[in-house]
């Protein structure tokens, strides 16, 4: 998979075909920029990665030396399929349609029940908030069926294998070389004995995801003055602004901002070490529930039960769902005034954040 939540969410199927196949060698491949992701997986012994500008024939040489009798497929683009028939691997699993129907030995039909994500148009959005607005249309947010989860399409390639494709909790577990760095690059808030609350206000998939950041600054403060924690911001590269603006607004709290300045492996390590994570619906949010961080999360444009942490329904997680009539949408920007998002309080989110965290935080 070439999204880090995404891939996260491939971790149950993962684990259930070394459950179904304990001595057999499973070899991941993935973009060089998650290699660090399975590097350390439990379910996986070796991993093969591939630079952005590599060609198809390119990675299916490297496939090809792998010597696999089995392809899982995971991703349901065409060029994944493309790859393992170029490279000759006998048989090829995975999520049946055209054209790439052509290049697998085994289509695995889709779950009848799952109901697929659809994107709303700007128009549609714009209609459902005047309707709403003017008392004809619904005021809440459409529900997606739990069945539809898109984890739930990763186990049934599993299960297509013989493997148990019932739900199983996304896993993953930090290098223990990578915890001892961000061990010491935390030292002071740990040997204090403050708890580390992480906080995540970036997006990559774009801004409708973002929670205002003056909202999660606000809820960062007052969480901060009732616990005592010591705040860590997190992000990517593309985040530092996001984070230092945070870091601005939140003068005089302790924090420590990792946005930006770690590899993947350091950033499951330091996301291992909180209390809790509140983040908006993006990859640091799938990490933490594979790592068992509880996380809080406000939800807007996109919808939990397709594509929320760990299981759903998971009672260690806080999933904050923002009402609006056109909620969920899929888009990467809001047309409109992002209302599903601002009808979350930050005082619904300490209190969650703080439900989390357990007694006595």
């Amino acid at each position: 998979m070439n999204w880090l939540g995404d891939a996260v969410m491939t971790t149950p199927a993962v684990l259930r075909l070394r459950e179904r196949f304990p001595d057999a060698r499973i070899t991941m491949l993935c973009p060089e920029k998650l290699r660090d992701l399975w590097t350390t997986h439990p379910a996986v012994d070796a991993v093969l990665s591939f630079a952005p500008d590599e060609g198809v024939l390119t990675v299916a040489r490297r496939l090809r030396a792998a010597g696999a009798d089995t392809a899982v497929v995971l991703p349901n683009s065409f060029r994944s399929a493309l790859e393992v028939w170029a490279s000759g691997i006998p048989r090829r699993v995975g999520a049946g349609r055209f054209p790439r129907n052509l290049l697998l030995t085994d289509r695995v039909a889709a779950d009848p029940d799952t109901v697929r994500m659809r994107k709303r148009t700007e128009r549609e959005v714009r209609r459902l908030v005047a309707a709403s607005a003017d008392g004809g249309g619904p005021g809440s947010r459409t529900a997606y069926p739990v069945a539809s989860h898109q984890g739930h399409h990763y186990l049934r390639l599993a299960g297509h294998l013989g493997a148990d494709p019932g739900p199983l909790p996304p896993r993953l577990q930090a290098g223990s070389e990578a915890i001892r760095t961000l061990t010491t690059r935390l030292a002071e808030p740990l040997a204090g004995g403050r708890p580390l609350v992480g906080i995540n206000p970036g997006a990559e998939y774009g801004p409708a995801k973002r929670w205002p950041v003056e909202r999660f600054a606000e809820a960062a403060r007052s969480l901060a003055g009732r616990t005592g924690a010591h705040l860590v911001v997190f992000g990517g590269k593309a985040d530092l602004p996001l984070a230092d603006g945070l870091a601005g607004r939140l003068g005089g709290i302790p924090l420590t901002v990792l946005a930006g300045r770690t590899t993947l492996a350091e950033l499951l390590a330091a996301l291992s070490l909180c209390r809790v994570l509140i983040t908006n619906d993006t990859g640091p949010m799938h990490l933490a529930g594979a790592l068992g961080v509880p996380v809080v999360v406000p939800f807007g444009s996109t919808s939990p039960e397709l594509t929320g942490p760990g299981l759903p329904g998971d009672p260690r997680h806080r999933l904050l769902l923002g009402q609006a009539p056109c909620a969920p949408c899929f888009l990467r920007t809001c047309p409109v005034d992002l209302r599903c998002l601002h009808s979350i309080p930050p005082e619904a989110v300490v209190a969650a954040a703080l439900a989390a965290m357990g007694p006595g935080s």
